[in-house]
């Protein structure tokens, strides 16, 4: 057997150091009125002491400091000082940035790459960006180049090659040449989610929703009270109306698979569920997976979705209740006593 090269070992530590570094996130904490990170185990990583920080984002957290905003690394290392008046999350490699109402797309080392004449610019997603100018909606690529002229009543971002957009009253979707491929002619619609979008004929308090594919074809028809994009295989759904109805989840042939039995619930993220059962004050939140088991019993007083395999949820109420990160096994990682 040939002995493996020094330098194919090389290549492959690297490699896995890279994947290591890019899988690696830090989640937010609040300690009095100051705000930090810690890692996936709980570890304080950045010690509470900005303003504000928020979730990451490929590889890197926004946070603000004394009314500006920066960012930094899953080391806690700050990569683009606080300097910004806007900005949104890093995506496709790009962020949006505004000073003085004016915007611009930054790279990860904070270099302006592009200015976009507008009044406000929104995150990369799927390779383009929205951007409002005059109250209408308009997309750039990552070059800058507008592909679609801000002629749009309101939009959204892509997702699976395709964006929702507002004509009039009516929604359809537009692909990334800005042609109309699914006519406007939806009452609403939400984003592509696994090769399928919900749509509603109706107005909210009494119309039905289905489902269409990208080709805009009926793959389920309009007959639900209420319902949410597919994730993990599962769409939400809600039976009755706003204040009676009960919510469950179907597969993507219609089936209800978790039966309709629950007071509120979330969409599925990262396997789980969050399904409450109560009114009120009463109303407690805890997780099932895919098939309807209850995983992690209801005890939260919020609602949070799992992300990254953790949960940012509080047991008792704002004042005296305890917050922190559970993992999936219900286990807090990390917590603060209020």
């Amino acid at each position: 057997m040939r002995p493996i090269s020094k330098y194919f070992l090389s290549a492959l530590f690297a490699l896995v150091f890279a994947f290591n570094s890019v899988a690696q996130v830090l989640f937010p904490i609040s300690v009095n009125h100051k705000d930090g990170y810690i890692d996936k185990s709980g570890k304080v990583i950045v010690e509470p002491k900005y303003d504000k920080t928020f979730p990451f984002r490929n590889g890197l957290g926004r946070f603000q400091e004394e009314g500006k905003t920066g960012f930094l690394n899953a080391s806690g290392k700050v990569v683009i000082e606080a300097q910004f008046d806007r900005a949104t999350d890093f995506n496709d490699g790009l962020a949006a940035v505004s000073n003085g109402g004016k915007w611009s797309f930054i790279d990860e080392k904070g270099a302006v790459k592009f200015e976009v004449n507008c009044n406000t610019a929104f995150p990369f997603s799927d390779g383009m960006a929205r951007f409002q100018l005059s109250g209408k909606m308009g997309f750039v690529d990552k070059t800058g180049r507008v592909v679609v002229e801000p002629r749009y009543e309101s939009a959204y971002d892509f997702s699976e090659g395709l964006a929702r957009v507002k004509q009039g009253t009516k929604w359809g979707f537009i692909d990334k040449s800005g042609k109309l491929v699914v006519p406007a002619k939806y009452d609403m619609v939400h984003d592509f989610s696994e090769g399928m979008a919900n749509f509603l004929i109706g107005d909210e308090g009494s119309g039905k929703w289905g489902f269409i594919d990208k080709s805009g074809t009926i793959v389920l028809d309009a007959k639900f009270d209420k319902a949410f994009p597919f994730n993990n295989g599962r769409a939400l759904v809600r039976v009755g109306d706003f204040k009676s109805g009960k919510y469950g989840f179907i597969d993507k042939t219609g089936k209800m698979i978790i039966e309709a039995e629950f007071d509120d619930a979330k969409d599925f993220k990262d396997g789980y569920a969050c399904v409450a059962s109560g009114i009120g004050t009463a109303r407690k939140w805890g997780y099932v997976d895919v098939n309807g088991k209850m995983v992690i019993a209801r005890q939260f007083a919020i609602p949070a979705n799992f992300e990254n395999g953790v949960a940012k949820v509080r047991i008792g109420d704002f004042k005296t209740g305890t917050e922190g990160y559970i993992d999936k096994t219900g286990k807090f990682i990390w917590q603060s006593k209020k």
